[in-house]
């Protein structure tokens, strides 16, 4: 089996082990790029590329049976272009009766289909993200997510981000493939990216076509939302500009392409049990898979972000909340946001169960600390404890500096010191 020379190691390397002693197949899905290829291929001992080997489609059309022949863990990469294959992968996991069979890739969910089995029993989903601050480099870890959670207390750390090193690190992003490339490469690449989104895959994933010219304004709409809860009007009308031709259900339906594409994630809210009577509000937060692709929709780069510090400080959060989302799933959590009717916010809420969640701040200074904290602490005792649990943490995320803890309790932490 090939093997990446320059493979870096991932968080999602331990899951992907996991689950395939648990599961017959893993289903390994996530955006174009973020690499899950290279992933899979740590784990495989034999593999069918579907993308590139035009003679295993001719051997699907057959017979599916033989692409699923070889070494296990068998990789069969962008499954999704073969879809028949669930089903046969299924009964291969059945017949066998072994766990770490398959591992399937897929950068597109592929249309339902009620003649495809569930996979419920044999196969596990595990979600690949462009590559964290942690894993690429740029965070020691020091301050652990999983251990936060679970109420112990991190020593010391320390972390030095300038700005225009986080400006040039989130117009990068975390994109394996970029990883020898120059920052300007990058960039180019990424709004590469951009534009095949809108010429090619969104028609790829689900038949309909589309104006690249229009879903290209849609893109730059959601970007210039990014990690804010703009409903699907608001951001149709930052769409259409002078002109009235995008409507929501047409928004709606360019939102749920990009969703099956995994290029956008939204940030679902969290529901908790309250103490005050504040009614929550249940939009969910717009966020780009990686906060690069951000800022590839509006022709940004580094200069951009440095003379707009307030799109800078969304996008920010943007990252850092992708950054949450790996380390939350090494944890078994999950990442929200909170937002009532009396305005208050808090901008994640990472939830492992009772006992195990923690609220987050994220602000790129630390002129904003205080008001953080405290946004946190008033936060927490509007929660219902006997319901959930207490806090196992409370932290505003910084861009740089010391890791330390508040006397109120709340801990502030650099980007550059938080892993899994």
């Amino acid at each position: 089996m090939p093997r990446a020379r320059n493979y870096l190691p991932r968080i999602a390397d331990q899951e992907l082990a996991d689950r395939l002693e648990s599961a017959g197949a893993v289903v390994l899905e996530g955006a174009r790029g973020c690499g899950k290829t290279e992933t899979g291929r740590q784990a495989s001992a034999s593999e069918v590329l579907l993308d590139v080997d035009r003679t295993a489609h001719e051997a699907v059309a057959v017979d599916p049976g033989l692409v699923l022949r070889g070494e296990t863990p068998r990789l069969i990469d962008e499954w999704q272009l073969a879809p028949v294959l669930w089903n046969h992968v299924r009964r291969a996991v059945d017949e066998r009766q072994a766990s770490g069979q398959f591992i399937l890739t897929g950068s597109a969910v592929p249309p339902d289909d009620a003649t495809r089995h569930s996979g419920a029993g044999r196969f596990s989903r595990l979600r690949l993200r462009p590559m964290s601050l942690s894993e690429l480099g740029h965070s020691n870890g020091a301050i652990s997510l999983g251990a936060l959670l679970d109420g112990k207390t991190p020593a010391g750390a320390s972390a030095h981000l300038s700005v225009e090193q986080l400006a040039e690190i989130l117009s990068v992003g975390g994109w394996p493939g970029h990883l020898q490339s120059s920052a300007r490469a990058a960039m180019l690449a990424n709004r590469d990216y951009l534009d095949d989104v809108c010429r090619v895959d969104l028609e790829r994933v689900d038949g309909a076509r589309r104006d690249p010219q229009r879903v290209r304004r849609f893109l730059q709409a959601v970007a210039r939302n990014v990690a804010t809860c703009a409903s699907v009007a608001t951001i149709t009308r930052d769409a259409n500009g002078p002109d009235d031709h995008l409507k929501p259900p047409t928004a709606r339906g360019y939102l749920a392409a990009l969703e099956r594409l995994m290029v956008v994630e939204d940030q679902p809210p969290w529901v908790p049990w309250l103490h005050s009577r504040s009614r929550l509000r249940t939009s969910p937060k717009r966020h780009f898979v990686d906060p690069s692709l951000a800022v590839a929709a509006l022709g940004a780069g580094p200069d951009r972000l440095l003379a707009d510090f307030e799109w800078f400080g969304f996008l920010f959060e943007s990252m850092v909340v992708r950054d949450l989302r790996v380390y939350a799933q090494a944890a078994d959590a999950e990442v929200y946001h909170y937002r009532d009717n009396t305005g208050l916010e808090v901008d994640a809420i990472v939830e492992a169960g009772p006992d195990r969640w923690a609220g987050f701040e994220i602000k790129l200074g630390m002129g904003r600390v205080d008001e953080a904290a405290a946004n946190l602490v008033r936060f927490a005792e509007r929660v219902d404890t006997d319901a959930v649990g207490r806090p196992a943490a409370l932290g505003v995320i910084v861009g740089s500096g010391y890791a330390y803890r508040r006397e109120d309790g709340v801990w502030v932490i650099p980007c550059g010191a938080l892993g899994p």
